[in-house]
């Protein structure tokens, strides 16, 4: 269950003494099965499941669950989870361990492990490599720790504390990308022996001694576990209701139905008055409503099903809810109404079916051209937070790679469906379906010779788009941008980057950014199909490096169509600012693109500094639905004298700045001891972000900067901070003068609560209970794996 590099040697008579040390490593694990084989019986896996209503499923449902949650799933709850153990879900603590990495650099694509959909047993779990955690042999209290992998781990880190340090020793390697050791109960006393100091919580305090208890009474029983409670007669009907909806059999309600869940598969649906914290997938099924769901696993959404009818269905979210996948979508009856007025009451046919043929699957421009293009605009406007979140929250999104093709923040704006209607034409976007292709993403290739391909494919579509505009009479001006239809806050939202993971909010938050983003529906259906249905974790190198470089020419696009609305003379200006030190290539594409766009825009300017007045402009005409939760001085306009202060740490900005993780989570009591929670992000300066690797030398640590916000954003805190109101002023002197890491460190001393600190799991319990509390449909669990180590 650990990660840890291994230095490289030069020596071949190394790797020969290494390769032999493995053979009598893997001769002597032999050893250990056969004996173990011997005493406690072959391993078997056992049916651990019992009734919630028992005492055991009591004991573990309200006892056990919340300490592995708490302690366990903060680390091991997703897609990038070590060992892939993912112990948010009975089935996923049953599942275990493997060796095998989903986020590494590979040729070939790998089978994919989605728990839930790539086996449905233990036992086929077992089939596919993964290795208990639990003793699967003779089953009584002795044996069941003795042969327990997550017993062992747990008592190693007790009886092996952390040391009383505020830094831990090199030995602990806490980067995403390190080298995973996976021991099983096997190989167990090796590892213990080697590393005596990476028991469970990994580089984190251990249990107390009465969480320690329950586990090992929990584990010493048998790991007994329990499924949710049952679901209300209510919600039951309300699961019933919307089944029936997205399973008719015209062509037209098919075809809608196959979109919505091309774009909702990863979503957390939940319905009205939801207080019992469930959410619900939407499944594809082999079987209709009234039968129990065989669901249809392709390794992407689009993939062939393989039978000629397929049944649109709901089923229970099982798995505890991770803020860092977590994207909650409302279903009620004014989204059925919502969605009956979009895609069912407007006149259109669908006089055949598409197939799902890979050369078109990748296409929704081809595969739904039937739907009015307004129709499919104006369901992704609706919710548009959710829908950039799945780039975000998606399996994509983990690692410098998948990120370092976007700034650190930028807002975003969208086309007004009525006024852009020249580039929403059916007829347009059907003609320019070849130039909007996506890459393939099954067939795998592309390389860096792809980038040619796809900057000609962009600047035949601009062109033609350029034309469409003319021909349309469509005005550059504030008619132009999406407004919400007065009181939507999907209107503007704003994206965080934070180095190898991100964010996205409503409302235009913080200062103004160096860029921004204005989507129209072409944009936004492309960076979907790209990044959420059509990206494969599981898939090659060459695959998320053609999703890598042709994510350039969406950012790119998207910057461009805002630079639209600067006068002429001062868009490239404005692009060679943003591109400081890009390759010629990209200056070329920029000229070329920027020669099919010159004509005009209709708004008029009253100063210099056009970019901050356009700013000014969109946030009056968005005034009326803009969102300000996230907004300090609007959020809190009843905030105490005393707690006025740490606004002013969202103005710092250069060198200091650089010195700070990416996401704090600040905790301050005011006056009278009442607790307020603050993120403070740390915003990076870069030069340009078109550089696949060497990110560094981009970096203009001058430019970077704060953001302040009240309540928590961001899935993965990097550090917390534990404040007064009354050393507000002195955190705030040490943060603009921080020069080195020593300063930092110190600051640390007076006001971190470091992963070493005896009142980490304190703290974290009060962040998680308010997130809870104030966002009690939002929230989830954070994550861990990215606490610093200073």
């Amino acid at each position: 269950m650990r990660l840890y590099p291994r230095r490289p040697h030069n020596s071949s008579s190394y790797y020969r003494l290494w390769l032999l040390f493995l053979l009598f490593l893997s001769g002597c694990t032999s050893l250990v099965v056969k004996q173990f084989d011997t005493e406690y019986g072959v391993p078997s896996t056992q049916n651990r499941m019992v009734d919630i209503s028992t005492s055991d499923g009591e004991f573990y449902f309200h006892q056990i669950k919340p300490i592995l949650e708490n302690r366990c799933v903060v680390c091991h709850g997703c897609y990038d989870a070590p060992c892939q153990l993912k112990l948010s879900s009975p089935e996923g603590i049953d599942r275990g361990l493997t060796s095998q990495k989903i986020y590494a650099t590979r040729l070939s694509a790998m089978e994919p492990t989605r728990l839930f959909e790539d086996a449905q047993s233990t036992g086929e779990w077992r089939k596919k490599g993964f290795n208990s955690v639990l003793n699967e042999r003779h089953q009584n209290q002795q044996v069941n720790l003795q042969l327990g992998l997550l017993y062992k781990v747990l008592d190693l880190k007790r009886n092996n504390p952390l040391v009383d340090t505020d830094v831990l020793a090199d030995d602990y390697d806490f980067s995403i990308n390190r080298i995973e050791i996976c021991p099983t109960i096997e190989t167990y006393d090796e590892f213990s022996v080697n590393h005596p100091d990476w028991g469970m919580p990994f580089g984190l305090p251990a249990l107390t001694d009465s969480e320690f208890i329950k586990i090992e009474k929990w584990l010493a029983n048998g790991a007994l576990m329990a499924s949710q409670p049952k679901l209300k007669p209510q919600i039951q009907k309300e699961i019933e209701s919307w089944e029936i909806f997205l399973n008719q059999d015209s062509n037209k309600h098919r075809l809608m139905s196959r979109y919505i869940y091309e774009h909702l598969f990863l979503a957390h649906l939940y319905f009205d008055n939801e207080k019992q914290g469930d959410f619900f997938t939407l499944v594809r099924s082999k079987t209709p409503p009234g039968k129990d769901v065989e669901r249809i696993s392709t390794r992407l959404p689009y993939g062939d099903p393989g039978i000629e009818r397929i049944y649109y269905r709901l089923i229970r979210e099982k798995a505890t809810i991770l803020d860092k996948t977590h994207l909650p979508y409302l279903i009620n009856k004014a989204r059925m109404e919502r969605w009956q007025e979009l895609f069912i009451d407007v006149d259109y046919d669908v006089p055949v079916l598409p197939h799902y043929q890979m050369e078109n699957g990748s296409n929704p421009f081809i595969i739904y051209q039937d739907i009015p293009v307004r129709t499919r605009y104006q369901f992704l406007l609706d919710d548009a937070q959710v829908f950039l979140m799945g780039f975000i929250k998606g399996p994509v999104c983990r690692g410098e790679i998948a990120l370092d093709v976007i700034d650190d923040r930028f807002w975003v704006f969208f086309a007004d469906p009525d006024a852009a209607n020249g580039v929403l034409s059916d007829n347009f976007l059907a003609a320019e379906s070849e130039y909007l292709r996506l890459p393939n993403k099954e067939k795998g290739g592309g390389s860096l010779l792809s980038w040619n391909k796809y900057a000609e494919l962009q600047a035949n579509y601009f062109q033609d788009r350029v034309i469409a505009l003319e021909n349309n009479n469509v005005s550059l001006d504030m008619k132009t941008v999406w407004n919400g239809d007065g009181n939507n806050p999907n209107s503007a939202l704003t994206i965080f980057r934070h180095f190898d993971n991100a964010t996205v909010v409503q409302g235009m938050v913080g200062e103004q950014p160096k860029t921004a983003w204005f989507i129209d529906y072409a944009l936004f259906e492309r960076i979907h199909y790209l990044l959420v249905a059509g990206f494969d974790p599981f898939g090659s190198v060459s695959h998320k490096l053609t999703t890598r470089l042709y994510m350039d020419f969406l950012r790119m696009e998207g910057e461009l169509n805002f630079t639209e609305f600067l006068p002429p003379e001062n868009r490239m200006d404005e692009l060679y600012f943003w591109y400081r030190g890009a390759e010629d290539e990209i200056y070329d594409y920029l000229e070329k693109i920027h020669g099919y766009r010159k004509f005009p825009t209709n708004i008029q300017y009253v100063s210099n500094n056009y970019k901050s007045e356009l700013f000014q402009k969109l946030q009056k005409h968005l005034s009326n639905s803009l969102s300000y939760k996230y907004s300090v001085q609007k959020q809190n306009p009843g905030i105490s004298k005393a707690e006025q202060p740490i606004a002013r740490l969202g103005n710092i900005s250069g060198k200091p700045v650089s010195i700070l993780p990416e996401v704090i989570v600040i905790r301050l009591i005011d006056l009278n001891a009442k607790e307020h929670f603050y993120t403070l992000i740390h915003n990076r300066g870069y030069a340009n972000v078109t550089s696949l690797f060497n990110e560094d030398k981009n970096r203009l640590p001058d430019e970077d900067t704060l953001t302040l916000v009240p309540g928590f954003v961001g899935s993965y805190p990097n550090v917390f901070w534990d404040v007064d109101t009354r050393e507000l002023d002195d955190l705030i002197r040490r943060v603009e003068t921080l020069s080195s890491e020593s300063d930092y460190h110190e600051l640390l001393d007076f006001y971190g609560v470091r992963r070493t600190s005896e009142k980490f799991w304190d703290l974290s319990d009060r962040a998680h209970a308010v997130f809870k509390q104030t966002e009690p449909i939002e929230s989830g669990l954070l994550d861990y794996n990215r606490l610093e180590n200073r």
